[in-house]
């Protein structure tokens, strides 16, 4: 998945998302299991939206992400809020040579653009070896409600004076899976003209007895599993779940 032109446009596009609730779930979580390190590695950190906001609760933020670009913003981001992100362009299924951190999150359905099994257990496996003994294992999926009800033939748009998109979803190939074509237009400042770029993103779930199943077999313990950014479990018509994972003692290994 190409994101060198999104990337400029993807703050627009996740204008209404509100990562003040996982900013609280982080830190609720933290608090709640007593974890005290304050390294954080934020995988799909894209353009550092998150990570700025940990970095400003003086925690020590690592991020990778895929592409390049969405780094480049990322990079800016952290300049401007006057914080230290390290930054690292790495696939979260392939990640090597960094430390363990006291907490390991993937956040805003990051994970569900990962296009097989195989791929999610690899992060899984991933972040096990880059976790501290003691630390936490935070992501969140689409529900698969979500994405056979919610998303499947829907449209989005948007239309601002510099810019609009019209956001199409339609089933996937896979069960559990949808297709967005999202078409842009983005005002270029010097020529007064709007250029039209177009996006392909695909994004897979799974139930929810999958990536527990997955999850066993890196090596966690799911400590939790809750819905739509409260601290109640999931029912048939949840739309986001959160899993809450640490390491497996020595003796359940």
């Amino acid at each position: 998945m190409s994101y060198e032109r999104l990337a400029y446009v993807y703050d627009t596009l996740m204008a209404n998302v509100p990562y003040e609730k996982w900013l609280h779930f982080f830190k609720e979580e933290k608090q709640r299991h007593q974890v005290h390190g304050n390294r954080v590695l934020d995988l799909a950190c894209g353009t550092g939206e998150m990570s700025v906001q940990l970095a400003k609760e003086g925690l020590t933020v690592t991020g990778v992400d895929l592409s390049s670009d969405m780094l480049m913003v990322a990079q800016e981001k952290a300049e401007q809020a006057k914080v230290t992100i390290n930054l690292f362009q790495q696939d979260m299924s392939a990640l090597e040579g960094l430390d363990t951190f006291d907490v390991i999150t993937v956040f805003c359905d990051s994970l569900n653009y990962l296009q097989t099994p195989e791929d999610t257990k690899n992060t899984f496996s991933h972040a096990h070896r880059h976790l501290d003994e003691n630390g936490l294992f935070l992501f969140d999926v689409h529900s698969t409600y979500q994405m056979d009800y919610r998303y499947v033939n829907e449209t989005f748009t948007l239309n601002e004076e510099k810019i609009a998109y019209i956001w199409d979803s339609f089933v996937g190939e896979h069960e559990y899976s949808v297709e967005h074509e999202l078409s842009f237009f983005v005002l270029e400042e010097e020529s007064g003209l709007y250029e039209r770029f177009e996006e392909l993103h695909k994004q897979r779930t799974y139930s929810i007895n999958d990536y527990t199943l997955w999850l066993d077999e890196a090596g966690f313990t799911v400590l939790s599993v809750t819905a739509d950014f409260t601290n109640q479990p999931p029912t048939e018509t949840s739309e986001r779940i959160f899993f809450t994972c640490k390491k497996k003692s020595e003796s359940a290994r």
